[in-house]
């Protein structure tokens, strides 16, 4: 069995241990799936980040140790030659969205999110990848070469029968409206893009999110870094890189679709523009959680080296960097009360996971006298793309209902925070209110310097 991702972190799981099941085939990634101990903790219902698949449909099925005894039985081979483009595989794997919530909560953290993205490459590899995968996964590049892409998601979102003809041909839910792009992508500030060597320097990367759909983000970040007494520099593609041109991606919507050898693409495309921030040390800034958040963890089973290491011990979110360097005393942040009135707080899954909400409590408590209260709640159910396919936007909207939707329609005049792009989109289609990153709350708290 050839495999995509690089699994020799768990070449030693299960050694010694006479429960651990690992299957006959498969190597260390069977070894990855085997860490699953049956302890059932993923089939409770709690609120919190736990498998948003399970909660909402209460099949034990659609939960991480329900997926495991699939996954066991394809891996020995139990299933027949062709599992991983069989029947019973897909519908196990078909509901996980990724939300890395097992891996946090998991008493042996099976990483079911990093497992999907290899059993999609296996399924990729046997069966080819759909026109709508192909698309969706190829984001950054159709919105970078095809300008006229953002005037066909408009007229798609203003028109029932283009809508119906997206469903129909590839698979897009009509009821569901794309996000859309900006009228022009994110540009950087002319003085900002030559790096900086001191231990002030800081290099922005402004994800394809915030690129091409919500620049102001991008902005408001340089503009609060700026203000707290930073070099900013954003992240260009290095001068040979093979498309100077266009903006660096970090390959989530590749990797999130099991297209990995387009990722490590990606991943080398930033590693050869961060080479000498990587070896000066120089903290690298980003925006978009799962983009963030991938480089700390799924880039390291792409097998890139001793760079990707390096990288991901030197990017941190903006919420992150700036708690960080304020518990240092090295900020320089004035701000001032915003506007009264309680703001909600929605974390992406990705950051719950990992522990990074602290942070952001961290920075949000900075702002005087901000009201604020974070939801506890699972996924919001949009999960990349997976909230916009047609088959699956029901059930999106069911995992948003469990707890986020609610919540939100509770305090109907609060103020909404969200810092993923898709929990931001999911909430304007759940409560038609629009929430905002974290970024923007600071930028506007502010205070204006006096003129000299």
């Amino acid at each position: 069995m050839k495999l995509h991702l690089d699994w020799s972190a768990y070449e030693t799981a299960g050694q010694g241990d006479a429960y651990a099941g690992i299957p006959a085939t498969g190597g260390d990634f069977a070894k990855a799936v085997a860490v699953c101990i049956s302890d059932k903790q993923c089939q409770r219902k709690p609120k919190g980040v736990m498998c948003p698949s399970f909660r909402a449909t209460d099949d034990v099925a659609q939960s991480p140790g329900g997926r495991v005894q699939v996954l066991k039985a394809a891996l020995n081979g139990e299933l027949g030659e062709s599992a991983f483009a069989g029947k019973a595989l897909a519908e196990a794997m078909e509901l996980c969205v990724g939300c890395k919530g097992c891996k946090r909560e998991c008493a042996n953290q099976v990483d079911m999110a990093a497992i999907k993205i290899e059993y999609q490459a296996q399924r990729n590899e046997k069966q080819g990848v759909s026109l709508r995968e192909r698309l969706i996964a190829d984001l950054p590049q159709q919105l970078h070469h095809h300008v006229f892409m953002r005037s066909i998601i408009r007229w798609r979102n203003r028109s029932s029968w283009l809508a119906k003809l997206g469903e129909v041909f590839l698979g897009i839910s009509a009821k569901r409206k794309l996000p859309e792009p900006s009228a022009a992508p994110y540009e950087a500030p002319a003085f900002s893009t030559a790096v900086i060597k001191d231990d002030r320097a800081v290099i922005l990367f402004v994800d394809t999110f915030s690129n091409h759909f919500e620049p102001e983000i991008a902005q408001a970040a340089h503009e609060v870094l700026s203000a707290a007494g930073y070099h900013v520099s954003t992240l260009l593609p290095a001068a040979n890189d093979d498309e100077p041109e266009r903006a660096l991606c970090c390959g989530r919507t590749y990797l999130s679709l099991g297209q990995v050898e387009q990722a490590k693409r990606e991943a080398r495309r930033m590693q050869l523009a961060l080479r000498s921030a990587l070896a000066a040390g120089t903290p690298i800034v980003g925006l978009e959680p799962s983009c963030i958040l991938s480089l700390r963890d799924d880039h390291l089973k792409l097998g890139l080296g001793d760079e990707a290491v390096a990288l991901s011990k030197q990017v941190y979110l903006f919420e992150e960097f700036i708690a960080r360097e304020h518990d240092r005393k090295r900020l320089t942040l004035d701000l001032k009360p915003l506007p009264p009135g309680k703001t909600l707080v929605h974390g992406h899954c990705h950051q719950k996971a990992v522990g990074a909400m602290k942070s952001l409590r961290k920075v949000l408590r900075m702002i005087p006298e901000l009201d604020f209260e974070f939801i506890e709640s699972s996924c919001c159910g949009m999960a990349g793309s997976f909230g916009l396919e047609a088959e699956h936007a029901d059930i999106s909207m069911q995992m948003a209902e469990l707890d986020l939707l609610p919540a939100l329609r509770a305090s109907p005049d609060a103020a909404i925070l969200a810092n993923g792009f898709s929990c931001r989109h999911q909430i304007r289609e759940g409560v038609e209110r629009n929430a905002r990153h974290v970024a923007l709350l600071l930028r506007d708290a502010l205070k204006e310097k006096t003129p000299c």
